[in-house]
Formats: structure tokens, sequence, C-alpha cells
């Protein structure tokens, strides 16, 4: 496993901690717990995958984050009847802050 993989596991775990906290003070946290488990598990699937794809060096790997962060938020805000706005847009953003700090690592 390379450097560049565990930071953006590591990266992806902690920014699904945001996103419980988050959505836990959105929806609540007692009877969401799936939910926040299931979003905390999509950020940590973001960073997996941000983790095993090439980085190239300038603005082009933050869009490639972001794009990425789409990809992977879709199949959550899908599941949630298209309703979790910021979880979606959050994701996004998370996918270019994964890429920001683990593309050091490359």
């Amino acid at each position: 496993m390379t450097k560049k993989l565990k930071v953006s596991i590591v990266s992806g775990a902690l920014l699904g901690v945001i996103c419980i906290i988050g959505g836990g003070i959105r929806m609540g946290y007692v009877g969401n717990e799936l939910y926040l488990f299931a979003l905390w598990y999509n950020r940590l699937i973001m960073g997996i995958l941000i983790g095993l794809t090439k980085m190239d060096a300038g603005i082009t790997a933050l869009f490639k984050g972001g794009f990425l962060g789409l990809i992977v938020s879709l199949a959550f805000y899908l599941s949630t009847g298209m309703n979790d706005h910021i979880s979606f847009l959050a994701g996004i953003a998370y996918g270019v802050i994964i890429v920001a700090v683990a593309r050091k690592y490359e």
C-alpha cells in the first residue's frame, strides 16, 4: 500500500467524520445511524478511489478530484432520493481536498 493511498484513506475517513457531525446536526443522530454510517462510508470509498488514481501536478488534478467526488457522492445522493444536497456538494469539495492532501505523496 502506497503512502498516497494511506493518506487518501485517512483523509476520506476524517472527512467522513465531519460529514457525520454535519449530517447528525441536520437530520438528528438518533434513528439515523445507518444513514450516518453510509455517509461516512461514502467518504471512505472516495478516499480509496482517489488514492488509487494517478494524479498529475497542477490544477487538473484538483478538477479530477472534484469529478471523482461528484461520481462517488452521486451514488449516495441518489440513494437519498436526491434530497441531501449539502452532502452531495460537500462530496465534490471533499474530492478536491483529498487530492490536494494526497498528491504530495505521489
